[in-house]
């Protein structure tokens, strides 16, 4: 009973948000019975969010490509069940220059994500390892973002994402309602400049866009 809930009104529901093309609600609604059908055996979202999963999960992964909507190449760190790594892919399906990388640790997690980049017809590569380990031999070029949500402190997530920043690429985090603490600290060690904006499913929380990052001398 809580899938038929769940499911209905799907495409109303991302439209509230934002403009999603009917191709792209196919896509994610292919995604979200995936996640559904993993999650007895994966625990791939807390059970707490299942009923709510289009505007706590979707909705808000959705945030991250709309953030900073010309990059094309991004590396999702720490991607769990691909939120945000595969809706930003789903959001791309159609640009043939657009990719999205994603690591996580969790071989099981990496084979889900394979799997959802597979039936939604989306472009990615998964990385079975951890972020330090693949971001330290990575031969994939230079990346236009880094996202992450729900992962770590801003200090750590400037540290595993600075393999990649080095080159000038920003990084898109979604944070919670103590977001600005997290900034005071990460700027003891870092100096970037930051664009916040407010979330679209939790006016206390924030969607941060970075660039420019560097340690601090």
């Amino acid at each position: 009973m809580v899938k038929n809930v769940i499911l209905n009104n799907s495409s109303s529901i991302v439209n509230n948000y934002g403009d999603v093309s009917r191709e792209t609600i196919e896509r994610l609604q292919i995604y979200v019975d995936l996640v559904l059908k993993w999650q007895p055996a994966q625990n791939l979202i807390a059970p707490s969010t299942i009923a709510d999963i289009w505007v706590r999960h979707v909705v808000d992964s959705l945030q991250t490509k709309w953030t900073l909507p010309d990059a094309k190449t991004w590396v999702d760190i720490g991607s769990g069940a691909g939120f945000p790594g595969v809706v930003t892919a789903i959001l791309q399906a159609d640009d043939p220059d657009a990719h999205v990388y994603m690591i996580e640790s969790n071989q099981r997690k990496a084979a889900f994500l394979r799997t959802a980049l597979r039936e939604t017809g989306s472009k990615g590569t998964v990385f079975a390892g951890r972020i330090e380990s693949v971001a330290k031999d990575w031969k994939n070029g230079r990346v236009d973002a880094v996202s992450a949500r729900a992962l770590a402190s801003l200090d750590l997530l400037l540290k595993l994402s600075e393999p990649f920043t080095q080159a000038g690429t920003a990084c898109v985090f979604h944070k919670g309602q103590d977001f600005q603490r997290e900034v005071n600290e990460a700027s003891h060690v870092w100096t970037f400049d930051m664009l916040e904006r407010e979330s679209l499913v939790e006016p206390t929380s924030r969607m941060l866009l970075l660039s420019n990052i560097s340690y601090r001398p």
